[in-house]
C-alpha cells in the first residue's frame, strides 16, 4: 500500500502548497510593483503607496474624495489603484469634452478582472467597444422602443402597477413600513414587461430573492474587496472576502435567470417577438453559423440580468430619495400635491400629458437626480484608442473614472449646490427650465439607454404617491439623508406613513 500517504508526507506536500502560492503571490506583486508609474505625458495626480497605490485614500465616499482631490490636481488627474493606471474626470466642462466630444474614443469599458469574473466582459452593460456592443445596444434600444417606453400603450401598464403599488401601500394602513420592497417590485416590473412579457406578484418569493442579491451585489461590487480583486485577482484564492460572497451570489443569479429565460421561451412564435428574450432568441437563430456574431446563450443571460439591474436599481433608489425628501421636507411635499390636485384631481390617476403643466413636481424630480447622485461616478469607461485630453496624454486602455457628482456639485454651474432646492429648475415666472450640467443619465455612446423609460416610471410612481399619500415619518424618527454606499447611492433603511389622501 505505498500509495497510501503517511501524516509526515501529508505535512510535506501542505508545505510545499503553502510554498507554492507564496512564491506565486510573490511573483505578482514584483510583476505588478515593475508596471508601476505614471507614462510620459498622463496627468498629475497624489502619491501612491506601494503596492495598493491609492486604493486606500479613496476607498470611503469615493465620489466626495474625487471631488476634493480636484481642487489640488485639477478636472482631469490620475490614481494609482494597485497598479491599474486609472483617469478621474471632475466638472461638467471635463467630461462633456471626453463623452461628448470625443465620444467614441472614451467608449470602451475597462477588462478589470471583476467585470471578467461576472461577465466574461460580455452582455450589454460591461460588453467591450466593438461590434458585439453595437449589436446587443440595438436589440435593446428597439426593444425597449417595441415593447416599452416607444409605444403608447405602455403608459397604461405603467399606471396599472402604480393601482398595484398603491393597493400594497394602502394595507399598511398609515402604519410605518419600510418602502423598499415595494418600491422595488413596482419598478422591476415594468423592465420584466419588457424582458419576459409578464409581471411578478409582489409576494414571489424567488423572484424577491433574486432583486435582493441583485441589490446586495450592486453594494458588493464596490466594496474594498471588489477594487482589491480587481488589483490582485489571485486573491480569489484566498478563502474569506466579500468577493467570494459577490461571486457565489452571480451564480445564484445566473441560475434564475437562466429558468426565466427558458419559461418566457415557452410557445415562442419564430419571428414574431413578444418580449426581449423572444428578440434575442430570433438574433441567435439569424446569426448562427457566424462567427463573428456576438448573440449567445451566455451573452442572453447576461444582458437580460443587466436590463433587469440597471431598470431597476437606480429607478428604485431615486423614487425612494423622493419619498424620503418629501417627509423630510412638508412644505415641498404640500407644494407638490397642490400642484397635483390642481391639475389632475383625486378621480383619475396622473398621465405624462400632465407633465408639461406640472413644472414644480418635474423641478422636485430633477433636483433629486441632482442632489442624490443615484448613480456618482457611472460605469467606469476606457480608451478604446490614445486620447489628449487638456494637454495630457491617456493611453489607449486606460481605465477612466467620470465622476458624475463633481457635475451635480459643481459651483460653475450650479449656486449653493450643498441646498436641495427645485427652484433652481425654475424660472422666474414658475416654469420648469432645463440646466445643462444635469447629467444624471450619463452622456455619450454609453448613456444610460433607459433614460425615456425612467423618467416615465418616476413621473407617474412620484405623482401617484402622492396623489393618494401624505407622507410622514413615524412619530419622533427623522433618519438621515446619509446614503448607503456602492455602486449606486441609496438612502439608508428608513419607515414611512403614508396616510390616504383620497378615497
Amino acid at each position: 500500500m505505498a500509495f497510501l500517504r503517511t501524516p509526515s508526507s501529508l505535512h510535506t506536500c501542505a508545505t510545499a502548497l503553502a510554498c507554492l502560492l507564496l512564491a506565486l503571490i510573490l511573483v505578482a506583486l514584483l510583476r505588478k510593483l515593475a508596471r508601476r508609474g505614471r507614462p510620459p505625458g498622463a496627468p498629475r495626480g497624489p502619491p501612491a503607496a506601494p503596492l495598493v497605490g491609492n486604493l486606500l485614500s479613496v476607498r470611503r465616499e469615493p465620489h466626495v474624495t474625487l471631488m476634493r482631490l480636484s481642487a489640488t490636481y485639477g478636472q482631469i488627474f490620475s490614481l494609482d489603484l494597485g497598479g491599474i493606471l486609472t483617469v478621474v474626470l471632475n466638472g461638467y466642462d471635463v467630461i462633456k469634452e471626453c463623452l461628448l466630444h470625443q465620444s467614441e474614443t472614451f467608449a470602451d469599458r475597462p477588462p478589470l478582472p471583476l467585470f471578467k469574473k461576472l461577465t466574461n466582459m460580455g452582455g450589454l452593460l460591461n460588453c467591450r467597444y466593438g461590434q458585439g456592443w453595437v449589436e446587443h445596444r440595438k436589440l435593446a434600444t428597439n426593444c425597449l422602443r417595441h415593447f416599452g417606453s416607444g409605444q403608447r400603450w405602455f403608459e397604461s401598464k405603467i399606471s396599472e402597477e402604480c393601482c398595484f403599488l398603491v393597493e400594497a401601500m394602502d394595507k399598511h394602513g398609515g402604519k410605518p413600513f419600510d418602502p423598499k420592497r415595494l418600491l422595488t417590485n413596482a419598478v422591476s416590473n415594468i423592465t420584466n414587461l419588457i424582458v419576459f412579457g409578464d409581471r411578478f406578484a409582489y409576494d414571489d418569493h424567488d423572484f424577491q430573492r433574486m432583486i435582493e442579491i441583485f441589490s446586495e451585489n450592486v453594494e458588493l461590487a464596490a466594496s474594498g474587496w471588489a477594487f482589491l480583486y480587481n488589483a490582485f485577482p489571485w486573491i480569489e484564492l484566498l478563502p474569506f472576502g466579500k468577493h467570494k460572497r459577490l461571486f457565489r451570489n452571480a451564480t445564484d443569479v445566473y441560475d434564475f435567470l437562466q429558468r426565466l429565460v427558458e419559461r418566457s421561451a415557452r410557445n415562442r412564435t419564430h419571428h414574431s417577438p413578444r418580449h426581449y428574450i423572444d428578440a434575442y432568441l430570433d438574433e441567435m437563430e439569424k446569426a448562427a453559423g457566424d462567427p463573428k456574431a456576438s448573440y449567445s446563450h451566455e451573452n442572453l443571460i447576461f444582458s437580460t440580468g443587466e436590463l433587469i439591474i440597471a431598470g431597476t436599481e437606480t429607478t428604485t433608489s431615486a423614487i425612494r430619495w423622493a419619498v424620503l425628501y418629501m417627509a423630510l421636507y412638508p412644505h415641498i411635499q404640500e407644494k407638490v400635491q397642490r400642484e397635483i390636485d390642481g391639475v389632475v384631481g383625486g378621480l383619475r390617476s396622473p398621465r405624462l400629458e400632465d407633465r408639461p403643466h406640472m413644472p414644480y413636481t418635474e423641478a422636485v424630480l430633477h433636483e433629486v437626480l441632482r442632489f442624490c447622485n443615484v448613480a456618482p461616478l457611472g460605469v467606469f469607461h476606457a480608451t478604446c484608442e490614445d486620447a489628449l485630453v487638456r494637454g495630457y496624454s491617456v493611453p489607449r486602455g486606460t481605465t477612466v473614472i467620470t465622476n458624475l457628482y463633481s457635475v451635480h456639485f459643481d459651483e460653475k454651474y450650479w449656486v449653493n449646490p450643498e441646498v436641495f432646492s427645485p427652484e433652481r429648475f425654475l424660472d422666474g415666472h414658475g416654469r420648469f427650465v432645463r440646466r445643462e450640467a444635469f447629467l444624471p443619465f450619463s452622456l455619450g455612446r454609453r448613456h444610460c439607454l433607459g433614460e425615456q423609460l425612467a423618467r416615465m416610471e418616476m413621473f407617474l410612481f412620484f405623482t401617484t404617491i402622492l396623489q393618494m399619500f401624505h407622507l410622514r415619518f413615524p412619530q419622533g424618527f427623522v433618519p438621515s439623508p446619509t446614503p448607503k454606499l456602492g455602486m449606486t447611492l441609496q438612502p439608508l433603511p428608513y419607515h414611512i406613513c403614508a396616510a390616504r389622501r383620497w378615497r
